[in-house]
């Protein structure tokens, strides 16, 4: 396929952002398949943190018994240390890798139901899911606070860290502390391990792999997991603006290459939504609002200034990322509450008395809150 921009045609940064949530999340439903699978595509494989993305994106939409049998899905899957493989087909191993990113991330989703529907029977019945994906990522935290980023198929530990996925991680054990509390579990642990992972990602850039930092997640993923926040998270997102951002066109995937995708984008419109500048968000979900096909389903990516449409794979994972980019940006739903920094502040300061009631209030309050920031990010220079 060969769908070509010229300059900015699609780019409408007048108009408030607009999505087909509708459409979307059916399309994700169209893929998933009757054992609560979500792959990547028609006939692809299924990876567990694209297939909890997908899944958030069906809850997001109110497709919620698509979302949980998404995520029974999963526990059924779940090998004895907790762990899941990197990738399945028809529910089968493919990459017997075990990701410790993959392993926690149910954590999130799990979360993120929780905070759109309130089921506290739901929260109970993954719990014993969640938590032993979460322990098998934590067995793998090195003293510095970093964690490994797998188990290789002979089951040995690969000892590198991964800033995204550790970041990732950094959300999914947030989201796992908060069910725990809610649930009447201990977290002192948990919440150690919390502290040794936040300090690395935040202050020592040397234990993770300086290879991906050329990857647009390396960048502003720090800043969307809420491990760096405030003044912090807005320089450094400053700081690499000009090198990931393509004004009219979205983010790219990697720095050295003209190539923006959407989920990508979308993340990063969560990740200044985040940070309070839904304006900015706006402007850039707008870049990417019209990048479909005649179905309706969105592009996985375009290169740029050609605009040609490559690959031409229609994947799950991209409409559930543009699905929650658009509830952050519309407060359409409670989930719109779970990148926010000031709910998870708020969540903080409120810890000893956090239950059920006053989470609900705080979700309340931080979906009446939007606060504008002086500027937009990326106006400022570095």
């Amino acid at each position: 396929m060969d769908q070509r921009r010229a300059g900015n045609p699609l780019a409408r940064p007048e108009v408030s952002p607009n999505l087909d949530v509708s459409a979307m999340s059916s399309f994700i439903a169209g893929l998933q398949l009757a054992n609560g699978e979500i792959p990547w595509s028609c006939g692809g494989k299924t990876d567990p943190w694209d297939h909890v993305e997908s899944a958030m994106g069906l809850a997001s939409a109110g497709m919620l018994a698509q979302a949980e049998g998404a995520y029974r899905f999963l526990a059924g899957i779940q090998l004895p240390d907790g762990s899941w493989y990197a990738s399945y087909r028809d529910g089968q191993p493919l990459d017997q890798t075990r990701d410790t990113n993959m392993s926690a991330y149910l954590s999130v989703g799990v979360f993120h139901y929780y905070l759109i529907t309130g089921d506290r029977e739901f929260l109970k019945e993954m719990w014993p899911a969640v938590s032993s994906g979460l322990n098998f990522a934590l067995r793998l935290q090195a003293p510095t606070g970093e964690i490994y980023w797998a188990l290789n198929p002979e089951g040995e530990v690969d000892r590198m860290a991964l800033l995204t996925g550790c970041s990732s991680i950094f959300l999914s054990l947030k989201c796992a502390l908060v069910t725990a509390k809610l649930l009447g579990k201990g977290t002192r642990r948990w919440e150690r391990c919390l502290v040794n992972l936040g300090e690395a990602i935040a202050g020592k850039p040397n234990l993770f792999n300086m290879i991906k930092s050329r990857f647009s997640m390396d960048w502003y993923y720090p800043v969307l997991s809420g491990a760096i926040t405030g003044e912090a998270a807005r320089r450094r997102i400053i700081r690499h603006w000009e090198r990931f951002v393509v004004p009219d066109w979205g983010v790219r995937c990697v720095s050295d290459q003209p190539w923006v995708t959407l989920a990508e984008t979308s993340e990063l419109v969560l990740a200044l939504a985040a940070l309070g500048d839904y304006e900015q968000a706006g402007y850039v979900f707008n870049w990417i609002s019209e990048m479909k096909y005649d179905d309706g389903s969105y592009w996985m990516g375009v290169t740029f200034p050609d605009g040609i449409v490559w690959p031409e794979e229609r994947t799950s994972w991209t409409a559930g990322a543009m699905i929650l980019a658009y509830d952050s940006l519309k407060n359409r739903s409670n989930g719109s509450c779970l990148f926010n920094h000031h709910f998870w502040t708020t969540v903080k300061e409120e810890w000893a008395a956090l239950d059920e009631a006053r989470l609900n209030d705080i979700v309340i309050r931080t979906r009446g809150l939007r606060k504008p920031i002086l500027h937009r990010i990326g106006e400022t220079k570095p």
